[in-house]
């Protein structure tokens, strides 16, 4: 295992200074705030965001005594590749245990896990399949784990107009104009999912800066591609997705949350209520609150992290 802190656009944010560690087959860039002995926090970003997501999340928490992890995930940021012969995978067990490879990395036994969009889906799966190593869950959008099955299944055409950004990624046209136009994409979608978030240039340029990272396009089209069952996952993953995809119910507390106003295709909560077996509420933030809720309403999202955690 090899710790380093690495110069970074975030030094000097809320957020603190990027460090890096090696964890499974990744060297992952990532925040480390509040005190070492404090309960564990670990904070997943989505797509076309970052940690900066977390920006005003993590001084919160850390001030309230939490150890707080905010990492950049595979193709984002500073986290990279150890070895160049690494598929460039995105599916979604893959996700889900590079965040179990940085927990074993940093000696973290037991942590609330929470997320929105990518990170969501990922803090769903540690809490569903290693439950022992997850004392809390707080998902946006609440139980996103996903089947290739399920994804073949077509939509009414409203809603499936609201995944173009996957059939795009579906073309070589999609990769390469993702690759050109990688800002001009995101912030197209940053618009669309936060319809009523009036964030800046600074704002946006910040976080932007992670999508520079040479495998980000890589692995965002792999992603959905894998999704669409038009990319191949890794077979040694082939029995976690199988687990996945039979929908496997959380048992660890819960809180999910919802802005009333995400763009973004979204499950209504009724629909995943059942999926959460342990204690469990669901709260729709209020206010214009869009997809990235962490960064939109960051009290709201910081008050689940401390309720789920005592209960």
């Amino acid at each position: 295992m090899a710790l380093t802190q690495a110069n970074s656009e975030s030094a000097g944010t809320p957020l603190g200074p990027v460090r890096q560690i090696q964890a499974g087959v990744l060297d992952v860039g990532y925040v480390d705030a509040g005190p070492a002995d404090g309960p564990a926090v670990v904070l997943l970003h989505g797509w076309p965001y970052d940690i900066h997501s977390y920006g005003e999340v993590t001084p919160r928490l850390a001030a309230a005594g939490y150890r707080v992890v905010v990492p950049y995930l595979r193709g984002f940021g500073t986290t990279k590749f150890l070895s160049e012969r690494t598929v460039r995978n995105g599916e979604q067990a893959v996700l889900a245990l590079d965040t179990v490879a940085l927990m074993d990395a940093l000696g973290i036994e037991t942590a609330i896990v929470a997320g929105f969009d990518w990170g969501a889906r990922s803090a769903d799966i540690v809490a569903a399949l290693w439950p022992a190593r997850v004392s809390g869950l707080v998902s946006v959008s609440g139980y996103l784990i996903g089947s290739r099955e399920a994804g073949k299944v077509p939509l009414a055409p409203e809603a499936e107009l609201q995944w173009w950004y996957q059939f795009y990624f579906a073309t070589e046209r999609g990769r390469a104009g993702y690759g050109k136009y990688r800002r001009e994409f995101a912030k197209l979608i940053w618009r669309t999912a936060s319809p009523r978030w009036n964030f800046d240039d600074a704002t946006f340029d910040r976080s932007a800066a992670s999508f520079d990272n040479p495998d980000h396009v890589a692995i965002v089209t792999h992603n959905y591609r894998w999704r669409l069952g038009l990319a191949k996952g890794e077979p040694e993953k082939l029995e976690l997705e199988k687990q996945l995809a039979e929908g496997p119910v959380i048992t660890v507390p819960t809180i999910t949350l919802e802005g009333d106003a995400n763009g973004a295709p979204h499950p209504e909560p009724s629909a995943y209520a059942a999926k959460f077996a342990g204690p469990y509420s669901h709260r729709t933030i209020k206010g214009g609150i869009g997809h990235n809720l962490p960064q939109e309403a960051p009290e709201a999202f910081a008050d689940a992290i401390r309720d789920v955690a005592t209960g």
